[in-house]
C-alpha cells in the first residue's frame, strides 16, 4: 500500500511548530480524559502478545484524534503526570542484523533494546519479536549498559521463542529520546500510546538529531482493529511502517538501506533533523 503525503498528516508546514508548542497540544488534548492508573491499566490491557500499528501524524493531527476518541478512554496518570520521558537504547551485530531484518521486512524478526522510564527511574531489558503480523514482548528488569551473561541468556531465549536467530554479541546500535503519553480504550481491551519529541543519538557521539513537528500513534491490540485504528481510517490515515529503531538509524547514517521509508525521511521533520 501506498501511503500518501497526506495520509502521513505531512502536507502541514512543519517549521512554525516548536516542541513546546507540540507539548502544550497533548497537555491539552489528554487533559479532559479521566486518568487510569497503571495497575489497571496492566491489567485490562497488558498486551504482551498484540498486532501493532502505526500511523505518523503532525502534532495538530494528534490533538484532533485524541479529542475524537470515545469518551470511555482514559489517560495514564502517575503522580499527577500523564506524559513520561523514556530512553531506549536498541543493541544490533556488527552487521545490524536486526536493522537489516526491518529494512528488508523479513517476516521474522526481533528487536532487543533497554527501556529506562526516566520519571520513575525503572528500567528493563526488553526483547520484541514479530512473526505472522503479531509481536510478542519479554523483558527483565535491567541494571547497566551492556548486555552481560545473564542477560543475554534472557535474550537468546526470547529471540529463539520467536523463530528469530541473532548473533549473542549485541552492542549499543543507537539510543532513542522521546516524550509518551499512554490511552486506554477499555472498551476494546486495547491502548494507544503518542510518542513526540524525539531524539536519536548514536553510541560514543555527542551529537543529536531531534525529530520536531512528527507524533507517533501506535494503537496495540489483541488482533482485530481498535476503535482508535477506525477512527483514524475515517479520517484517511493509514498505518505506516515507521520503526523508531530502523527509521532512527538510517537518519543519521543515509548510507544505510532506506528505501522502504524513503518518502517519510524526505519529510520536513526527517530531513531537517540536527
Amino acid at each position: 500500500m501506498t501511503t500518501s503525503m497526506t495520509q502521513l498528516g505531512m502536507d502541514a508546514p512543519m517549521t512554525m511548530r516548536t516542541r513546546h508548542d507540540d507539548r502544550d497540544l497533548h497537555a491539552r488534548s489528554l487533559a479532559a480524559r479521566t486518568a487510569v492508573s497503571l495497575e489497571e491499566l496492566n491489567e485490562r490491557a497488558s498486551l504482551l502478545t498484540r498486532v501493532d500499528r502505526k500511523y505518523v501524524l503532525t502534532p495538530a493531527v494528534a490533538d484532533a484524534f485524541v479529542a475524537a476518541l470515545p469518551a470511555s478512554a482514559r489517560v495514564l496518570e502517575i503522580d499527577g503526570r500523564r506524559a513520561f520521558r523514556y530512553t531506549s537504547t536498541y543493541f544490533d551485530t556488527a552487521g545490524l542484523d536486526a536493522f537489516l531484518a526491518t529494512a528488508r521486512r523479513r517476516p521474522r524478526r526481533g528487536k532487543v533494546r533497554t527501556r529506562t522510564y526516566l520519571n520513575s527511574g525503572d528500567a528493563f531489558l526488553e526483547v520484541k519479536t514479530r512473526r505472522k503480523g503479531s509481536t510478542v514482548k519479554s523483558r527483565i528488569p535491567w541494571m547497566g549498559e551492556r548486555i552481560d551473561r545473564d542477560a543475554a541468556g534472557f535474550v537468546a531465549q526470547a529471540l529463539a521463542e520467536g523463530g528469530v536467530q541473532l548473533d549473542s554479541s549485541l552492542l549499543p546500535a543507537l539510543r532513542v529520546d522521546y516524550l509518551r503519553s499512554t490511552i486506554l480504550l477499555p472498551d476494546a481491551g486495547a491502548r494507544v500510546t503518542i510518542d513526540s519529541d524525539l531524539t536519536y543519538r548514536l553510541p560514543g557521539q555527542d551529537a543529536t538529531w531531534h525529530v520536531n513537528g512528527l507524533v507517533i500513534v501506535e494503537t496495540k491490540s489483541a488482533g482485530m482493529s481498535s476503535p482508535a485504528d477506525q477512527l483514524l481510517w475515517r479520517l484517511g490515515h493509514r498505518p505506516a511502517g515507521i520503526s523508531k529503531y530502523a527509521t532512527g538509524l538510517a537518519t543519521p547514517r543515509p548510507e544505510l538501506p532506506r528505501n522502504r521509508w524513503h518518502r517519510l525521511l524526505q519529510t520536513p521533520p526527517f530531513r531537517t533533523a540536527a
